[in-house]
């Protein structure tokens, strides 16, 4: 797994210079030099081989909660079943409820991805007149009860972290 940070000094925990002026500058997070270490322990079993040849891109945090943000440079992500089951392991190590995503520009993917396994019916993009741009992210209201954490609001401030700009979720 490739890191922005040196392996040696993810594992070890103690810093070089050049990370600890990364974790410094904002660049790297404190929390996600733990979460870099759980997924280098974990890509040492076999059922996380996968993880050998993806790329770690940056982790979210919100209330009890875990986005773990990673990225496949050669296109074929790993299957939805396999990054569940890391999600789980990293649930024990961490104690945050943890969601393993694969990036993407397509914003629906991604919504997919944090939401499942609720079904989302459409994400719309309003364009406000001071130019900004907020998401409306359509759930059908049967769905609410399948959506991963205990509160909606937990979702939208993630997806709003993720994506920089305003996410809200409604109930069709």
């Amino acid at each position: 797994m490739r890191i922005p940070l040196d392996v040696l000094c993810v594992k070890t925990g103690v810093l070089c210079p050049r990370c600890q002026s990364l974790v410094r500058s904002g660049s790297v997070n404190e929390y996600e030099v733990d979460v870099m270490r759980e997924l280098l322990e974990l890509e040492e079993m076999p059922d996380f081989k996968f993880l050998k040849d993806l790329e770690y891109v940056r982790s979210i945090v919100g209330e009890g909660a875990l986005i773990v943000i990673l990225q496949d440079p050669r296109g074929n992500s790993p299957d939805s079943r396999s990054l569940n089951k890391l999600g789980r392991s990293l649930d024990e190590k961490l104690g945050l409820r943890t969601r393993v995503i694969i990036n993407t520009r397509d914003m629906k993917e991604v919504v997919k991805q944090i939401v499942y396994p609720a079904r989302i019916t459409s994400v719309n993009t309003v364009w406000l007149p001071d130019g900004s741009v907020e998401y409306v992210v359509r759930v059908p209201r049967f769905e609410l009860r399948n959506l991963p954490f205990r509160r909606r609001e937990i979702i939208e401030d993630l997806l709003t972290q993720i994506t920089g700009n305003v996410v809200k979720i409604r109930s069709d």
